[in-house]
This record gives structure tokens, sequence and C-alpha cells, in this order.
């Protein structure tokens, strides 16, 4: 199983499933987000902020003006968005690629945009709104490592 399709109905069952990601997560992770604005990609990293022990005084959101914000935890979390980037030339030039590879977990919000730069043990997730509070998250594991991590959790 290289993807499957998981159902959140309810916030809950979103911070339950932010929690599972966080979990199995390990220095030098990815997860990319993608969807469209209102989906929940910034709830769900909220989610997975929590299941790495960020303190809540580190609030989480979204960093579409700032692009990365670090968060202190269990391992620290580099969370991006990519929204007002056009494409991977202006994430290299950033030199944002370059947090792919350090000892932290890093969530990408719009991660489309990085392209080729994302590398292929990524867990991406493509978040769609089914209704008032359900989200559709197709799950593609990329090169299987997450797909043995979260096994038969999901």
């Amino acid at each position: 199983m290289e993807k499957c399709t998981i159902y959140l109905k309810t916030l809950k069952e979103t911070a339950i499933f932010g929690s599972l990601l966080a979990k199995h997560a390990s220095p030098g992770d990815i997860i990319c987000l993608s969807g469209d604005l209102g989906a929940g990609k910034t709830a769900l990293t909220q989610e997975i902020a929590k299941g790495l022990g960020v303190p809540e005084s580190c609030y989480v959101t979204s960093p579409t003006f700032s692009i990365l914000q670090e968060y202190p935890g269990r391992i620290p979390l580099y969370h991006m968005d990519f929204y007002r980037l056009s494409d991977e030339t202006e994430v290299e030039g950033l030199g944002f690629e370059e947090f792919f590879y350090l000892s932290g977990l890093t969530v990408i919000e719009w991660s489309e945009r990085a392209g080729s730069l994302i590398p292929n043990t990524r867990l991406k997730l493509k978040i769609t709104i089914e209704g008032e509070n359900t989200r559709k998250v197709l799950i593609d594991f990329g090169d299987g490592s997450w797909e043995k991590r979260l096994g038969s959790e999901l």
C-alpha cells in the first residue's frame, strides 16, 4: 500500500491523527501538507506540535508571512508555509531545503511549491474538505518508511 485515504470527522479525530504522526516522527522526517485554504493544514500541524511536546506557550500559527517557524519539543518542529513562494527555485534560493536534513521534524504547508527538492522519504498528506467538519486525507507514503512506522494504527 503506497497510498491510502482516511476521513477525519471531528476535531478530536484530527488531534488523534496529529498525535499519531508525532509519536512516529523521527529526526529528519518531512510531512508535506497540501489542500485548499481552510482545509485544516495548520490545525493538523498544531496537533502534531502538541504530540511532540511543544510547550503551550509556543502558539503554533501558519507562518504564511515569515515562511518558517521553529518550535522546541521532543524533537524540534520546523513549520514552513510555502504559499507565498512560486516554485522550487525560490525555496532553494532561500535555503529552506537545508532544514529537510536537520535533527527535527519538518512540516510544510503548500509543499508542492518545493517540487523535486522534497526527498521521497516524506509523508505527503492531501487534505480536502468533505463537509462542515469532515476532512478527507489522501496519504502518500513515498518510499514506504512512514507506512512501516504507522502500520496498522491508521
